[in-house]
This record gives structure tokens, C-alpha cells and sequence, in this order.
């Protein structure tokens, strides 16, 4: 994957990224979706579930790690072969997290589609749905340089 240096607006991000902090704090020490695991070797799905929250816990801090100073003075964030999956995995544990916690009496194909109906929603569901779309197309940019078809430069 090439690098990707991707400029975005400060004032309309920054207020984003509360949203998000606040998502990944309340993920907290679950993980995103519960886990089913068949049979009952319960040392074994503590042990996956651990794994699992540990990795999550890492993405999350790679993606909001982003965010830092050097964002807060040129509004840019790079993506690149060492982020880009881990990122790509916050966005959409933060997505679920939004979508469960804030979004979910919305419906999902309304959530999908983008066509919410503003008055109707809470000043938090507006904040929430705005990450929620950030976070979307932070995914959808990542995806399309994933494409082994895209040259390196």
C-alpha cells in the first residue's frame, strides 16, 4: 500500500474526535461484538476473548493516536501498510460501539444510507452520526488503496 496523507478540516474533525474518545473508553474491557464460541472450553474463549481485546485495545490507540499534536497544527493524518489494517479494524469496532450505544433505534439501513431524518434525532445521536459517517469513509478511503490493483508510488 502507498502512503496516503489525508487533509482534513480541523474545525469539523476536531469535535469528532470526542465522539470517538468517548466510543472507545466506553468499549472499555469488551470487546466490540460479543463472541460466540461453540463448546464449552470456557479457559479457551477467555483466553481468545483476552487476545482479541488486547488487539482491539491496540487499534484503538493507533487510530485515535493519530489525532495528535501534529494533527491538531496541519490537519493531516497518514495512512500506510503499518496502520492501515489497524485502523481499519478501530473504525469499525467504533462504528458498532456508535450504533449500539447511540444509533441503534435509527435502523440500519437508515444508518447505511445517510438519509436521517435531523430534526427528529438528539443533539448526542447528530454527534454520534457524524463520527459514525467519518469513521465510514475513513474505511472506504482505506479500502480503496488496500486494492492490490493501485500502483506504489
Amino acid at each position: 500500500m502507498k502512503r496516503l496523507e489525508v487533509k482534513l478540516h480541523l474545525e469539523a474533525v476536531a469535535p469528532l474526535l470526542d465522539v470517538m474518545k468517548a466510543a472507545a473508553d466506553d468499549l472499555g474491557p469488551r470487546l466490540a461484538i460479543e463472541i460466540n464460541m461453540p463448546g464449552e472450553d470456557t479457559e479457551l474463549k477467555e483466553e481468545w476473548e483476552s487476545e482479541l481485546l488486547n488487539g482491539q485495545t491496540s487499534d484503538l490507540q493507533i487510530l485515535l493516536g493519530m489525532f495528535d499534536h501534529e494533527f491538531f497544527s496541519t490537519g493531516t493524518i497518514y495512512f500506510d501498510s503499518t496502520n492501515c489494517e489497524s485502523i481499519l479494524r478501530a473504525c469499525s469496532a467504533l462504528r458498532l460501539r456508535l450504533r449500539e450505544a447511540h444509533l441503534q433505534p435509527l435502523g440500519d439501513e437508515n444508518l447505511e444510507s445517510g438519509e436521517l431524518p435531523q430534526a427528529g434525532m438528539t443533539d448526542e445521536q447528530k454527534k454520534a452520526f457524524a463520527a459514525y459517517v467519518f469513521l465510514a469513509t475513513l474505511l472506504e478511503l482505506l479500502v480503496q488503496h488496500l486494492d492490490p490493483n493501485v500502483p506504489e508510488e
